[in-house]
């Protein structure tokens, strides 16, 4: 994109560092406009169902659960275990193709309007900061203000409150990774008995407070990887938030009742003004632009003062602005798009026929097979059943592919108490006229109410020769 400036050093350097490396505290105006209304309505929405979401129970537990250190997973009311984990696996895989997707055609927009970084920055601390310490302008003088009454007392009140919203933040990510009830223990509890809960509450409340009040854009800037990223995923027809230099250059102050000769751009820096990274977008896409719209309302805002067509900050590619061409899928865009479609194939097939009960039967180490007088052979086997419901469930097992018998030791019935386990050990009982070979496949069907709802293939083991 072009600058009026003839060098391009500004490229060379982040906007929030100056030369020597110390950091530019940056002070946004408060953006007004259409987009940020509607920016403030998403996020209304996305923080709602933040703070509601864990508390929503079905069957007396949360629809949402991502329980790491029990390694147990609720997701929309189904409950999700280890031995679910290369459907997560799989998740994560279409997770990062989509951000991969999106990116090439949408740029950073995820950033600007569903980040919980931005949202929370933007939509709740940087509020909180206007409301406490008012506009940028008065911001900035209360920040170069020596230590004075008023400055202590409004400085006070916003840590106050952004350690306050912090620990609101704390709780209800702790809420999403060991439960409301588990939570809620340790306020009704000693706390002696809940401890840990109570260090990782204070740990990440410190946390948060930090990087909403000390680091906020630097997040963005210099520590997300998917900033990253963008550089590597972004090209000539990628969407992003872009000044149209074509409109705009050659820049210059607007007069009352001129006849433009020069570009519209009036070079009244309104969108350098409300950038959250401070940046100037008219310099060119750029790594620390978030997509946030701030300058296309702040831009638009102008333009209508001015009596100037609006749009000349706007959601463009470059290849939009500079030959004028529609924009179109590429074939990276199309690649992408067709990975993305097959990953979801196979995951919506993985979660189609996954299985409410999990079986794994392992013969027992170290135990051979017995032969009997019946002419029968037998072959000890541990089995573990795991209940993915919420509900008891009675099952039976039963061979599939030859004759014979199963004895559970110990367990008249086998009952898989809900959202557990159940294991011990049973014998199968073949014919020896079965069994052909050093190792015979076996295949056992997991019933429940006569319905097979499972399936399990091993091996019963027998002499070096048939009989």
């Amino acid at each position: 994109m072009v600058n009026n400036n003839s060098s391009e050093s500004f490229r060379d350097k982040v906007a929030t560092v100056d030369s020597k490396g110390k950091r530019i505290w940056v002070f946004p105006q408060q953006p007004k406009g259409k987009l940020y209304s509607a920016r403030t309505w998403v996020s209304v929405l996305y923080l709602a169902i933040f703070f509601i979401l864990p508390f929503i129970k079905y069957n007396d537990h949360p629809v949402f659960l991502i329980n790491v250190l029990e390694r147990r997973f609720i997701l929309f009311g189904q409950i999700f275990w280890p031995q679910d984990f290369f459907i997560f696996a799989l998740g994560m895989v279409v997770f990062i193709v989509f951000i991969a997707l999106f990116t090439v055609v949408f740029g950073r927009i995820f950033c600007g309007w569903a980040c919980p970084q931005t949202i929370f920055m933007e939509m709740i601390f940087r509020k909180l900061e206007f409301w406490i310490e008012g506009n940028a302008a008065e911001q900035k003088i209360l920040s170069k203000a020596p230590w004075n009454t008023e400055k202590i007392l409004r400085k006070s009140t916003k840590w106050v409150a952004f350690w306050m919203v912090s620990f609101i933040i704390t709780n209800t990510f702790l809420a999403y990774v060991i439960g409301v009830n588990e939570l809620g223990k340790m306020y009704t509890e000693p706390l002696a008995k809940n401890l840990g809960t109570f260090t990782a509450l204070c740990v990440f409340t410190s946390i948060f407070f930090f990087v909403y009040l000390w680091m906020r854009e630097q997040i963005c800037t210099t520590i997300c990887p998917y900033g990253r990223m963008q550089g590597v995923l972004l090209d000539k027809d990628t969407i992003v938030v872009a000044y149209d230099h074509k409109r705009g250059e050659t820049r210059g102050k607007f007069h009352k009742n001129e006849t433009r000769e020069i570009g519209d751009c009036i070079d009244c820096d309104q969108c350098v003004k409300v950038c959250p990274t401070g940046i100037d977008i008219r310099n060119g896409t750029q790594l620390e632009c978030v997509n946030c719209t701030a300058c296309i309302d702040a831009c638009n805002k102008m333009m209508d003062a001015v009596g100037l067509p609006e749009g000349l900050i706007r959601y463009a590619s470059e290849n939009n602005i500079t030959n004028k061409k529609p924009w179109s899928m590429t074939w990276r865009m199309k690649a992408y798009s067709v990975v993305m479609c097959l990953l979801l194939g196979i995951l919506v097939w993985l979660l189609a026929s996954r299985t409410d009960v999990g079986v794994t039967l392992l013969r027992t180490p170290g135990q051979l097979y017995q032969e009997l007088p019946d002419h029968r052979m037998s072959n000890l086997y541990n089995y573990k059943i795991l209940n993915k419901t919420f509900k008891d469930k009675e099952v039976s097992l039963k061979i599939e592919n030859l004759k014979g018998s199963i004895k559970l030791v110990g367990e008249e019935k086998l009952i898989i108490p809900k959202d557990g386990y159940a294991t011990g050990t049973l014998f199968v009982y073949l014919d020896n006229n079965e069994i052909i070979n050093r190792k015979t496949p076996l295949v056992i069907g997991v019933y429940e109410g006569g319905v097979k709802i499972n399936t399990i293939k091993t091996s019963f083991l027998g002499p070096f020769s048939g009989k």
